[in-house]
């Protein structure tokens, strides 16, 4: 009896959060209609704070901070949707919108056209997606095992093999790709400049030596943290060190 209690305390308490939920958004999505742009935005952020983080939560907070002209928390929020879901199409061409108003107009340094395909082939899907591609392939394998096993004929078997070798490989290559997207996720190394002008130093001290700044919305990559300060790079290979206050790990 206790149990069956327990069972329909843990549903209700379910239904309870998620009609709690759905009503919070609504009351966002009605503000933002409304043209309350930064309630709006508040309201979203509320959501992703207590009820857990969503890609189309972080699309709405990226538009209403948009239409508040906070492009700094514009760019991060649609940087977030898209690190949850790569092929959120409506995310990056906001995102590419409001990469526009950024005043600083970092030239990032040549790569191989390899390495950078192979960069863009990794954030079309997400870890678990490569995954899931790795285990279907993996599946071939065995199934090309068996008919090497107990292929019918000499040709069959000798095909089967090769074939579940291609495939053994393949999914080998898939797994690797939802480790790296993984891993990705899990350590965080960009990082939206939130304020309007900052001052990047030649070491992690106010008396180091100024030696560029930057403007709100500027992504950076975080090399290193030292006390309150973080060494940052940029996409021209530019180093330097500002605050912690100043910027917003992705």
């Amino acid at each position: 009896m206790k149990r069956i209690q327990l069972f329909l305390c843990l549903i209700l308490f379910v239904c309870t959060n998620t009609y709690s939920q759905i009503d919070k958004i609504k009351q966002a999505n009605d503000l933002y209609a409304k043209g309350k742009f930064q309630l709006a935005a508040k309201q979203y952020e509320d959501i992703l704070s207590n009820d857990g983080v969503s890609p189309i939560l972080f699309y709405n907070a990226g538009n209403a901070y948009y239409k508040s002209k906070e492009i700094g928390h514009s760019i991060l929020n649609y940087e977030r949707a898209l690190r949850l879901m790569p092929s959120f199409e409506d995310a990056r061409y906001n995102l590419d919108l409001a990469q526009l108003k950024v005043v600083d107009n970092v030239v990032h340094a040549p790569t191989f056209f390899l390495m950078s395909w192979l960069a863009t082939f990794l954030k079309l899907l997400s870890s678990n997606q490569w995954l899931y591609i790795s285990i279907f392939v993996f599946f071939l394998c065995l199934i090309s095992a068996f008919v090497f096993v107990f292929g019918p004929s000499r040709a069959m078997r000798k095909f089967s093999f090769y074939l579940g070798l291609c495939f053994l490989g393949f999914s080998l290559v898939m797994a690797v790709f939802a480790g790296i997207r993984k891993d990705q996720l899990v350590n965080h190394d960009e990082a939206i400049v939130m304020s309007g002008i900052v001052t990047v130093k030649s070491s992690p001290d106010a008396s180091g030596t100024d030696l560029f700044q930057l403007h709100e919305g500027t992504k950076v990559y975080i090399k290193s943290v030292l006390g309150k300060w973080t060494e940052i790079v940029l996409g021209n290979g530019s180093i330097g060190w500002i605050e912690q206050t100043h910027i917003e790990v992705i």
